[in-house]
């Protein structure tokens, strides 16, 4: 029944993506023509309808080619978003390329330009509704895919609680296969057994989550289920060590695993992160100048020292770097070693108040525009926490394999100030695994709508321990 749906689903995901390409076109011929300039002698409409029509299998060959007509069922958005740019990308660079070609001056390189970025945002927009409304049909219950795990160790109980609590994913838990019988839910039988229990049984799939332990069955699991034709997916057991993007290279027969792909590796991608960089910000230097030249000379008359404050962390590739602050505190001795405290008696008034509304933080536009930082990232720390940490924290220092930023995953997610660096770890590999330039343009808007203000206090009252990007003075 599955698969029947899932045929269903791409069919209808197919034929709206080609009647989104005819609304697209009309949309872009009105605005050209009937908007932008009424006046002009323009070919009719038809003429671009039959154009649109010519755009039909080199639109669906991309699509496919991008695996964007596959299951979505446990897929995240964002990746079809991009997905999707880059298909509609290539396909207006092939349009604009063949009317050079073949000089077909007529048809309007506007009426194209325009075409695609309303295809682009048309597209997107169906997808996010189709996800949702697909969610939302899975958590009542309905278009479950029934999965029979094999395996009863650590491993198949990570998998059946994450399926168990994702009820969008859409995943309903038959039972298991092991020859243990301590575990959740209905046993089947035994490894030895599986065959059997495949041809009387009708899986939508099975998910082998054996541990260590139970190595020496995997292949006769994998036989069984080839022979029974029952779609089998496989949890390596050292899943805890390979990230959710791996690199798979293959000498010869033997596939090698990447553990850790980082997108920022790719000279493309680290050319338009460097360019989002320098453009922003250049961009936010001009616009925050006036609060950064009011706020220079409120601290210069309110507290004896000097404006900007200077601290040594630690950046891209465990390199040290010098990183600027507004100076909130009042001149200390503990400036490169000891946190900060949400409530600390060595902070200025005006000192409190920058801090609360992270204008403390603007100088640093200047380390975004020097290299030592990026916009986006995992916040810096101090040398001496980064050397306590990577004994205590696991793939603490991943962080560094990428360069440090003002704002963050993490920071978006509510994960600053007092709160759990452990989680703050998970967020900032997730975002160095998973990076792509939508991602940090998501995050610098969240950052601007509710990660200005942080959770310290204006007013000195009591003393409480900060272990985040505030380790500063």
């Amino acid at each position: 029944m599955i698969r029947e749906n899932q045929n269903l689903l791409n069919k209808i995901n197919a034929l709206s993506d080609i009647l989104i390409l005819f609304i697209s076109m009309s949309i872009a011929y009105f605005i050209r023509f009937f908007i932008f300039s009424p006046d002009t002698i323009y070919l009719k409409f038809n003429i671009y309808m039959k154009f649109t029509f010519l755009l039909i299998p080199i639109n669906v060959t991309l699509y496919i080619f991008f695996n964007l007509y596959d299951s979505i069922r446990s897929s995240l958005i964002s990746k079809d978003y991009i997905k999707v740019i880059k298909s509609n990308t290539i396909l207006i660079a092939f349009c604009l390329s063949a009317l050079f070609i073949f000089k077909l001056v007529d048809i309007s390189r506007w009426v194209l330009i325009i075409f695609y970025f309303i295809n682009t945002t048309l597209v997107i927009s169906k997808r996010f509704l189709l996800k949702k409304t697909l969610s939302n049909i899975r958590t009542n219950g309905l278009n479950l895919k029934h999965v029979l795990i094999v395996g009863s160790g650590e491993t198949a109980l990570e998998y059946l609680n994450i399926i168990k609590n994702n009820k969008s994913f859409g995943y309903s838990y038959d039972g298991y296969v092991s020859d243990s019988s301590h575990f959740v839910g209905r046993r089947f039988g035994g490894y030895e057994q599986l065959l059997d229990i495949l041809y009387k049984f009708k899986f939508d799939e099975v998910v082998c989550a054996l541990d260590l332990c139970d190595a020496k069955y995997i292949e006769n699991i994998i036989s069984d289920c080839e022979k029974s034709g029952t779609k089998i997916s496989i949890i390596p057991f050292c899943y805890k060590y390979i990230s959710s993007q791996p690199y798979i290279d293959q000498i010869e027969k033997i596939p090698l695993i990447n553990l850790r792909r980082i997108p920022l590796d790719n000279l493309g991608n680290a050319f338009l992160k460097r360019s989002l960089d320098i453009l922003g910000s250049i961009f936010l230097i001009v616009i925050t100048s006036p609060i950064m030249f009011i706020s220079s000379i409120i601290i210069k008359l309110t507290s004896p020292g000097s404006i900007i404050f200077k601290q040594t962390r630690v950046g891209l590739n465990k390199k040290l770097f010098t990183m600027y602050k507004f100076r909130s505190m009042k001149v200390n001795s503990k400036s490169q070693t000891a946190w900060s405290t949400n409530i600390d008696p060595r902070k200025t008034k005006f000192g409190a108040f920058i801090r609360k509304f992270s204008i403390d933080e603007l100088p640093q536009f200047f380390n975004v525009l020097k290299g030592d930082m990026s916009l986006v990232g995992p916040r810096p720390e101090l040398p001496h926490f980064v050397e306590n940490f990577k004994n205590e924290i696991p793939r603490y220092m991943i962080k560094h394999q990428v360069k440090p930023g003002i704002t963050g995953l993490a920071q978006i997610n509510g994960y600053r100030g007092d709160t759990s660096i452990i989680k703050r770890i998970e967020y900032d590999i997730y975002y160095i695994e998973n990076w792509n330039i939508l991602i940090d343009i998501n995050i610098l808007f969240k950052t601007l709508f509710k990660g200005i203000k942080n959770n310290e206090q204006i007013i000195n009252s009591a003393t409480k321990i900060s272990k985040d990007d505030s380790l500063t003075f």
